[in-house]
């Protein structure tokens, strides 16, 4: 299934939440949906699981669009909010069942569903406890569950590591590689970019309600100057952080460098060199300093992922 979003717009009064966004992504993929707070994540979201409507442009799964025609978007769409209710009275089957039933499953469709996803999100053991009761990772368990109890292909999660540990983060982790393994498209916004950049394919990256940029990891590495992951051969950037105690003296003899293209004095008192042209030009630079007699006191390679691509995409702006 190929999922396009396409000029979206939405105002709150004098706010535009989403000013004309446009992205894409496909079966099989796991795409991470960053920006600051307030950037329009959220509003985008509840468009693309039609709980909300766009004051234009639409959201196509396969063609069929979610302004237009929403009852049948739904049918292949699951949708993961950021919290679940806490209905006292409710259990956790009841609430499962409930939901089975508003997606039209009947009969032994509907147990075997249940039965079926019940065992893959292993809610066996709570089933008959209330929805009140449960822990922020068994409440993730069970909204994870709802979103997938009709099978859709379309996978939209709203902050579902928000309030793990880090067991229930990697358990969590691994059920999303097999639901991408399975063929479906997951879209999810998360702020553990670290969490993101071990499982994404691909990410769209947001501010001020504005795209900023979207692609597969290794197109977003090569917009930003840092090469791509899976051709270490291939030109690329990575940016070492240097300890050294006369920072502008530094930073200055690094720039001398033709291979350094930005030397950031970060407010720790650091370096962070950004060279173009991979590993082996790391000695070379940081031979300058040693013959220019420099006191350096430590340094390592810094890989450009997620978390750096983020921080300098973004400004940190809200709305």
């Amino acid at each position: 299934m190929k999922i396009q979003v396409k000029n979206l717009m939405r105002s709150f009064g004098a706010t535009r939440a989403v000013d004309d966004i446009s992205f894409e992504f496909a079966s099989g993929n796991i795409f991470g949906f960053i920006g600051p707070n307030g950037a329009g994540k959220t509003t985008t979201i509840r468009m693309m699981a039609t709980l909300d409507l766009p004051d234009s442009g639409d959201i196509l799964y396969d063609g069929v669009s979610a302004v237009d025609d929403p009852e049948e978007v739904r049918k292949v769409v699951g949708y993961m909010p950021d919290s679940l209710p806490d209905f006292r009275d409710i259990q956790v089957w009841e609430y499962l069942d409930f939901f089975a039933r508003s997606f039209g499953l009947r009969g032994e469709r509907r147990i075997r569903a249940l039965a079926e996803i019940e065992e893959f999100t292993n809610l066996g053991g709570i089933r008959y406890k209330y929805l009140a009761g449960l822990s922020k990772g068994m409440k993730q368990r069970v909204s994870l569950a709802r979103a997938l109890v009709h099978n859709p292909a379309v996978l939209i999660m709203d902050e579902p590591a928000a309030g793990l540990d880090p067991r229930a983060r990697l358990e969590l982790r691994a059920l999303l590689k097999i639901l991408s393994e399975q063929g479906k498209a997951i879209l999810l916004s998360s702020h553990i970019l670290s969490e993101l950049q071990d499982i994404c394919d691909g990410a769209v990256i947001i501010e001020k309600g504005k795209l900023l940029s979207a692609g597969t990891l290794d197109e977003l590495l090569v917009k930003a100057g840092g090469g791509t992951r899976n051709a270490p051969d291939a030109p690329r950037q990575v940016a070492v952080m240097i300890q050294c105690a006369k920072t502008q003296e530094a930073r200055l003899k690094l720039l001398e460098h033709p291979a350094v293209k930005e030397v950031v004095i970060r407010a720790d008192g650091e370096l962070q060199a950004f060279i173009e042209g991979g590993d082996e030009l790391v000695p070379p630079v940081m031979g300058t300093l040693f013959a220019a007699g420099l006191p350096v006191m430590g340094f390592k390679r810094q890989s450009i992922g997620l978390e750096e691509l983020f921080m300098r995409i973004t400004t940190g702006e809200v709305q």
